[in-house]
């Protein structure tokens, strides 16, 4: 029943619109007993499945994972939070799993206890513990090819003059998860949502590009001279093309990757789910980390004591990191998007 029941979870993952399961047949599923219970993975991490293929040799769990881009991960959470099916969920961002917790849906009081977190680190861990950072990137960088434009914009502000009219693009938030970051990032930077709003509607009518599909594609095909878009994509890129470089402005979204446990599921998945946080923690789940996505993912900050970025990614120090209270800008998410595709996408 347990296979089954997740094998249509697989199936729904992929849409943005979810059928939900039947509350009786859901409960049946989660509350019959395995000799051993499966750990149950929703995510969008480029080194997810190697994760999955480690912890499951190092531990003998079996892990059933669905992997999906942001987006679609976090609309199956939603589709299904009245009866979830999930043990652990993985996404870039911490605002949505914010709005989650405020709902009462995510396990509280947990941290694993492999790593120490760094003093960074600390900073991206809730009061309530009730999601784990487990890496940090940057929503909002500026990516542009050196060769075609050496001096790209340096500050928010330079998007609105003419000179970059119909020049510079991102994705549409309600699609790409990690974009919506850069609205939370930008409105508070601003003073406010009105402020916000009022600066993409100038952004609006200089030209700017919302791609529903790849805005790095877009650079890379010459449409746009700047994405503004998740660091990492950048510094992936220039592994096949060396002009391709980030400028990281000032303030620059945090965006950590984010490990949440589903608060509702039995005490069997609740343990399993725990010893995967904790393998992820672990020297080993930090190796497959670094190494399971070197073109995508795996380009981030680590924020665990004794682990260090790969070659390609700059020293923290330098990032102009801004850190939007993800406890008010998560629960906005739906309004902003919303809003962003009535009147700029």
């Amino acid at each position: 029943m347990l296979r089954r029941l997740f094998a249509v979870l697989l199936g729904i993952a992929g849409l943005v619109s979810v059928t939900t399961v039947s509350g009786a047949s859901m409960r049946v599923a989660r509350s019959s007993s395995a000799p051993t219970t499966p750990l149950y993975l929703l995510s969008s991490e480029g080194y997810d499945s190697a994760m999955c293929t480690a912890f499951q040799k190092a531990t003998g769990i079996v892990c059933k994972l669905s992997d999906n881009s942001t987006g679609p991960t976090l609309a199956t959470i939603q589709a299904t939070k009245n009866n979830p099916h999930w043990g652990v969920a993985w996404t870039d961002g911490n605002a949505p799993y914010a709005a989650l917790d405020k709902e009462g849906l995510l396990l509280r009081g947990f941290e694993p206890s492999t790593g120490t977190l760094t003093p960074l680190g600390q900073k991206l861990v809730p009061a309530d513990k009730s999601y784990i950072p487990t890496g940090l990137t940057v929503s909002g960088a500026f990516i542009y090819n050196s060769k075609i434009t050496p001096h790209p914009p340096t500050t928010w502000q330079d998007l609105l003059l003419p000179k970059w009219r119909g020049k510079v693009g991102m994705n549409d938030p309600s699609v790409d998860g990690p974009s919506y970051p850069i609205l939370a990032n930008l409105f508070s930077y601003l003073g406010g949502v009105k402020q916000g709003e009022a600066f993409m509607t100038k952004l609006k009518a200089n030209g700017f590009v919302v791609s529903q599909n790849s805005i790095k594609d877009e650079l890379l095909a010459g449409t746009v001279q700047v994405a503004i878009s998740q660091n990492t994509s950048g510094i992936g890129a220039a592994y096949t093309n060396p002009n391709i470089k980030v400028f990281y402005p000032k303030p620059s979204a945090a965006l950590p990757s984010t490990i949440a446990i589903d608060g509702k599921a039995p005490a069997g998945e609740i343990a399993v789910a725990k010893k995967f946080a904790n393998f992820v923690y672990s020297a080993a789940g930090q190796k497959v980390m670094l190494s399971g996505d070197p073109q995508g993912d795996s380009q981030f900050f680590p924020i665990l004591k004794g682990d260090k970025a790969r070659p390609n990614v700059p020293n923290v120090s330098k990032i102009p990191f801004a850190f939007p209270n993800p406890y008010t800008w998560g629960p906005l998410e739906p309004s902003i998007n919303a809003w962003f595709n009535s009147h700029v996408a």
